[in-house]
């Protein structure tokens, strides 16, 4: 059988199953990657190559770079930021919204979507609109925002990555802007006025079923929150933690239930309850401590690091774990004081949780001491839970008194880092923008300077990267050099340029654009973009046009994904905001024509036929 029969009968198989998705994607991939070797289709030096394109590199490195924000928690503190300081709730909604497309024009779409989803969550109860009203516009305004750099969206690097192989530039680093900014100025117009209308007026509640933790939390000398009432301090408002005691320095009373006109000060140990991630959050963003925390730290110093959370421990060793006491252990009965817990096990207990009653009972029912006592004084039960953090080792010796239920270390936030991190991705960011050095290289040695000043830990950058994306993108960059090499290219865009030539320029720039966003329903943005693209430039040179508009449009509708919620950001919404089908179908669909509206009139002026 001729090579070109070959290569389009795999192509065909190959869209049936990304369509279908009767194997992951990456497996596909792997699948037609290996057809095309053992057919002798392609040459192994050529096909693994691609495997080691700088697009491959780019991609990784900016998955890591975006889990160093992540755990430096700059992203939560750009959300923070805007909360603290908006007064309209309303007002607070769209700017979020804003902000998100902002962020996600350099961070990952999925990402940033799920760092803004309780904050855009928490604006909407305030603003009095139900949640299913906000939280599809946080994703879609995600997605909007992907289509303004080159990094946006992995989607727009594997066009650019793809790019050079038919002997085209790739796209310059803002190159995309200018069709990218309108579409996100006019797209965000439309979730503002226009989909709020659209959407069904459900509400939810995203805590529901989410452990909710006691701790103890004491004010360090400059802390934010000094000065300030609890009103004023944002504690509830903006990071969702209840104050339900106060213990003042110096006292040995404390009060329960505190208004929100009382006014913390210095010492002051806060009792709140609240979501792992708010108490973390807190934490790192308001100058607090908990004082078992404080107490290890003081413990560590003191006998050089052996206690294993201060001191000689590094960074990257140290993990958060929730744990639960069982049936059985000598912890039982008996309070972490008289168990002596940090001294003996080197771990730090940041706070409880006991299913058998909540915070709100507590302050409701006015109990005593014993409920909203600190820490260190409460007897544990069976099946409280601990959150615990101490180093690896530590942690594991746990394990003959304590169950560990799950590893929550990737949570843990420190805005001490954020500005080193800011600066490494910013650094990256300028020096690949401006042509200062290709984008891989900067790329790859921040992720080397954020491995080395440990912001981020080798095993956790390993984790961060999405594997299947890679691997799908390498596999079909194979693909596209033995599609390019065999004339199977050549064959299929003359058949279609006979087509389609009646169409005219724009004609064909609208069809390609509609082919590409029902492709991206029902497989991967970047598999759709990998097979439109080589047939959108063969077309277009076939018929003497300029190819480069055509790939412009490609990546656009590649890249702008709403009529269904298979999306990665949308699918993070889609329970929360208790969505249907339907509803993407209905609002995604609107949004889809203004992306393409926008893309018909600009493209053609920015990128001539």
């Amino acid at each position: 059988m001729e090579p070109v029969t070959l290569i389009l009968i795999l192509f065909v198989a190959a869209l049936v199953l990304f369509a279908t998705e009767w194997l992951p994607i990456d497996v596909t991939a792997l699948c037609l990657l290996s057809a095309l070797l053992v057919l002798g289709l392609i040459e192994p030096k050529v096909a693994f190559a691609s495997f080691g394109n700088d697009t491959v590199l780019t991609l990784a490195s900016l998955f890591v770079l975006t889990r160093v924000l992540l755990r430096a928690g700059v992203i939560e503190w750009i959300g923070m930021t805007l909360t603290r300081r908006a007064g309209n709730p309303a007002a607070l909604l769209r700017g979020l919204l804003g902000t998100v497309a902002g962020v996600s024009a350099f961070t990952s779409n999925t990402a940033t979507t799920a760092v803004f989803l309780p904050v855009v969550a928490g604006a909407s109860r305030r603003a009095g609109i139900p949640a299913s009203r906000a939280l599809m516009p946080l994703a879609f305004a995600s997605i909007l925002g992907g289509t303004i750099t080159v990094i946006g969206t992995s989607t727009n690097l594997v066009v650019s990555g793809a790019l050079p192989a038919s002997g085209l530039k790739p796209l310059g680093f803002f190159e995309l802007a200018w069709v990218g900014v309108p579409c996100a100025v006019i797209g965000l117009a439309y979730l503002f006025f226009v989909a709020p209308r659209l959407l069904p007026a459900r509400d939810t509640e995203l805590a529901e079923g989410v452990r909710a933790y006691l701790a103890d939390l004491t004010v360090a000398p400059a802390s934010l929150l000094i000065g300030l009432t609890l009103r004023e301090s944002g504690l509830g408002r903006d990071y969702g933690l209840t104050v339900v005691a106060v213990r003042r320095a110096g006292t040995t009373e404390s009060s329960y239930g505190p208004g929100p006109d009382f006014i913390v000060q210095e010492g002051d140990t806060l009792t709140v309850e609240g979501r792992t991630e708010r108490i973390l959050a807190g934490k790192t963003a308001l100058g607090v401590i908990s004082r078992s925390e404080q107490k290890l730290q003081a413990l560590s110093a003191a006998d050089g690091g052996a206690a294993g959370l201060g001191g000689a421990a590094r960074p990257g060793d140290v993990r958060l774990v929730e744990a639960v006491v069982m049936p059985g252990s000598s912890l039982l009965g008996r309070t972490l004081r008289e168990s002596q817990f940090r001294e003996r096990y080197g771990a730090s207990v940041l706070a409880l949780h006991r299913r058998s009653r909540t915070l709100e009972r507590a302050a409701a029912r006015k109990l005593d001491d014993r409920m909203v006592e600190r820490l260190g004084h409460t007897r544990l039960q069976i099946g409280d839970v601990l959150l615990v953090q101490g180093s690896a080792a530590r942690i594991e010796a746990l394990g003959e008194h304590l169950v560990v239920l799950g590893d929550l270390t990737e949570q843990v936030r420190d805005l001490r880092r954020a500005p080193l991190a800011l600066l490494l991705f910013g650094g990256a960011v300028l020096a690949g923008g401006l042509g200062l050095v290709p984008l891989a290289v900067a790329a790859v040695v921040a992720v080397a300077l954020s491995v080395a000043l440990r912001l981020i830990t080798p095993e956790e950058a390993y984790r961060s990267i999405e594997w299947p994306i890679l691997v799908l993108v390498a596999c079909m960059l194979a693909f596209g050099t033995a599609f390019e090499s065999s004339g199977a290219a050549k064959v299929l865009t003359t058949t279609l340029s006979g087509v389609l030539e009646p169409l005219g320029p724009y004609g064909l720039l609208a069809a390609l654009f509609a082919v590409t966003v029902a492709l991206t329903q029902p497989m991967s943005n970047q598999a759709a973009a990998l097979v439109m693209l080589p047939l959108a430039i063969g077309t277009a040179n076939a018929l003497g046009y300029d190819p480069r508009p055509f790939a412009i449009g490609i990546t656009v509708a590649a890249s702008n994904s709403f009529i269904t919620p298979l999306e990665p950001s949308c699918m993070l919404v889609y329970g929360p905001g208790r969505y249907t089908f339907l509803d993407f179908v209905r609002v995604g669909a609107g949004l889809t024509l203004v992306t393409f509206v926008v893309a018909m009139l600009i493209i053609p002026r920015i990128w001539p036929f």
